[in-house]
């Protein structure tokens, strides 16, 4: 199974801004997520290996931390013309069934994704209260087939952080998953089509 790596991004980068529509029609923006001490900003799929293996426990974990202030948001921005499974309504499927509290978010010119530097899904960027990168590193060490179990360890070991306002450790392992499905001729510098 073809695997790619999140992209190095510098810890203190500022989240970019964003205007994405759910599935239900409505528009979400960055500044609607203001009040929230942490944001998460979560780069996912529908069909993914890698994010189908962790998605209950993705759910799971946004339902714990939603008391605590933290917001979520959920973005595709996989090519739905030649992945049919990641159009928009289907990624309002997608929350429904596996009970995605927070906005599932579609973005079909794929400039969010590139604003953000996300590479792979699942690709988490998780920001302090003043929307600077606090933590770009993997959910957990769970793979599929590795037989690990899902647990969100390490995201939950730097969100804790972050709603302490303290620092994340420096140790941050990258995520890894599918590649983004970009569309053709709109791929990012950093695409490489080996992976």
């Amino acid at each position: 199974m073809p695997k790619t790596e999140s992209n190095p991004i510098t810890l203190g980068t500022r989240a970019a801004d964003f205007t994405l529509p759910d599935a239900d029609g409505n528009l979400f923006t960055l500044a609607e997520f203001k009040d929230s001490p942490a944001l998460l900003v979560a780069f996912i799929s529908n069909r993914c290996p890698f994010v189908v293996l962790i998605r209950e426990e993705l759910a799971k974990f946004a339902r714990d931390y939603a008391t605590q202030g933290l917001a979520v948001v959920a973005i595709n921005s996989n090519d739905a013309k030649t992945h049919p499974e990641e159009t928009l309504e289907r990624i309002g499927v997608e929350a429904k069934t596996h009970g995605y509290g927070f906005p599932y978010l579609k973005d079909a010119s794929q400039s969010v994704a590139k604003a953000f530097g996300a590479a792979c899904t699942p690709d988490f960027f998780l920001y302090d209260r003043d929307r600077k990168l606090a933590y770009h590193g993997q959910f957990d060490e769970a793979r599929p087939g590795n037989g690990k179990d899902v647990t969100g360890a390490d995201l939950r070991a730097a969100v804790d952080a972050v709603l302490k306002g303290e620092a994340v450790g420096a140790g941050q392992v990258p995520s890894i998953g599918c590649n983004i499905k970009w569309s053709a001729g709109n791929e990012p510098s950093w695409f490489s089509t080996a992976a």
